[in-house]
């Protein structure tokens, strides 16, 4: 058969009858023939992987980014190169540096620490990106996908609102983060909205761990007029906050209701069952992918920040609260 024959045949393309398609295919099985990746690479100008950024593989919230980005990149018949940054700036630019100088076609950064300006850089270079959860506001230009931060705080703290809850404390992600920014004004519109006026002194910031959840409940619930419920701004502050209500004898959700954000495995497990407001992080991932092969196809995008709406998911930590 001719060359063309047997491409065709090996590229999956349809233009070649069935006997002869099992013909080569028989060839194919009888000498253990497998694609050599490298060559379909050189041939076609790539090389079929894509890096994938993320501060560390073990955390749930990043683990399901990354399944929707795996599962996308296998369907198109590519490969992720997994570069975990642990929050290190310097370790992430080394890294990028590596991956683009002729080992991936192009990444997908995970809350990336790099400022819109070093991002510029790597695109003036040509090489492709898209960002998933920006750690800051980005500038135009740059391709990223993130949730509904601000409409999915307004959903938690209007929840607690129809409860009955007036003092609804909040515990924050790190300041200036973009995720912590916004969700802070959808809790602050959400108050306003009901006539509350939002008050600084039941405000606390973490880091979005479990321990800095835990001192800032403990904090919280020793205050003389304490909250009757608490917004946390991701699920392991929310376990944080269980747990130092727990320690205190503070009954949840009968003393306290509270309201994560994530929706990650740990929600549905911690008894009670925790309300949270679900982000659609392995549609994050998919859709990152979707966007990094239309800027490898050269293809213009319309949306730069592409933003998934996410739902709250009403559990067992929320209920009125106790009469005055």
């Amino acid at each position: 058969m001719s060359i063309a024959t047997v491409s065709r045949v090996l590229n999956g393309r349809p233009d070649v009858s069935p006997e002869t398609r099992e013909a080569v295919l028989r060839v194919v099985r009888d000498h253990g023939f497998t694609t050599n990746r490298s060559a379909r690479g050189l041939s076609g100008g790539r090389t079929g992987l894509v890096g994938i950024t993320l501060p560390n593989v073990h955390a749930a919230y990043f683990a399901l980014i990354l399944s929707g980005a795996s599962e996308a990149l296998y369907e198109q018949d590519m490969r992720a190169v997994l570069c975990p940054t642990h929050h290190q700036h310097e370790r992430e630019v080394t890294l990028l540096d590596r991956l683009m100088h002729g080992t991936t076609d192009g990444a997908i950064l995970m809350l990336p620490s790099e400022s819109s300006d070093e991002l510029r850089a790597l695109q003036a270079r040509g090489y492709p990106l898209v960002v998933v959860d920006p750690r800051e506001k980005l500038d135009e230009g740059i391709s990223a996908v993130s949730a509904a931060h601000a409409s999915g705080a307004m959903a938690a703290t209007e929840h607690l609102l129809s409860l009955g809850h007036r003092r609804i404390a909040t515990i924050t992600g790190p300041r200036g983060w973009m995720a912590s920014d916004e969700r802070l004004n959808g809790y602050h519109a959400a108050l306003v909205t009901a006539g509350v006026t939002p008050d600084p002194s039941l405000t606390r910031e973490s880091n979005f761990e479990t321990d800095a959840g835990y001192d800032a409940a403990r904090d919280l619930l020793g205050l003389r007029n304490r909250p009757t419920a608490i917004f946390a701004f991701n699920d392991n502050v929310a376990v944080g906050t269980m747990r130092a209500a727990a320690e205190l004898g503070i009954r949840v959700p009968g003393e306290l209701s509270i309201v994560g954000f994530d929706d990650s495995e740990q929600a549905a497990i911690v008894t009670p069952a925790l309300t949270t407001v679900r982000q659609p992080l392995a549609e994050m991932g998919r859709m990152a992918v979707s966007l990094l092969s239309r800027l490898l196809d050269n293809q213009r995008l319309e949306a730069l920040h592409v933003e998934l709406a996410t739902k709250l998911v009403v559990r067992e930590t929320t209920a009125p609260p106790p009469p005055a």
